[in-house]
């Protein structure tokens, strides 16, 4: 049999075990290699900030506050009667909505906002059909501009 001296050996023919310098860097891991990527650019995702500012006039939002915590007083003064104990017909005026702007529900208005509509000609072809048609595509994962989030879809009539 032939056997070789291991001080003879070279190449790959020795086990060579990892060093501590050969290890990948355990610091932050690339966009590439996290779970989080969603696999576009995180500058074409943006942030959209929500509707009103939550609690800012509310009392406890400081230290000071927290601690002092608040008096019953003003915990019965945050509290809102249930609606379904009202009494049928009791908010049957124009503008007696409470919290609201002391409009008359449109129906013209929906509650539904709308995603990002297309052309069926997708934008990029020749226009075959001059009406003002669109497809609703999904609300884009970015933030939408004032324009786009003014528009939402109104229920079809029932005629």
């Amino acid at each position: 049999m032939d056997t070789q001296d291991p001080d003879d050996a070279m190449g790959s023919e020795v086990y060579q075990p990892a060093g501590p310098d050969d290890r990948e860097d355990e610091g932050v891991l690339d966009p590439e290699d996290t779970l989080t990527d969603r696999g576009s650019d995180p500058y074409d995702e943006g942030w959209s900030p929500p509707e009103r500012p939550l609690a800012v006039d509310h009392r406890g939002t400081t230290g000071r506050e927290q601690r002092e915590g608040e008096s019953l007083d003003e915990r019965l003064a945050e509290e809102r009667a249930d609606p379904a104990l009202a009494e049928p017909g009791a908010d049957d005026g124009v503008g007696d909505l409470e919290g609201g702007d002391g409009e008359p529900l449109d129906r013209e208005v929906g509650a539904e906002r709308a995603g990002r509509l297309t052309a069926p000609d997708e934008g990029a072809h020749e226009d075959a059909e001059k009406d003002m048609i669109a497809e609703d595509l999904g609300i884009d994962g970015g933030a939408a501009g004032a324009e786009e989030a003014a528009v939402h879809l109104i229920p079809e009539d029932e005629d």
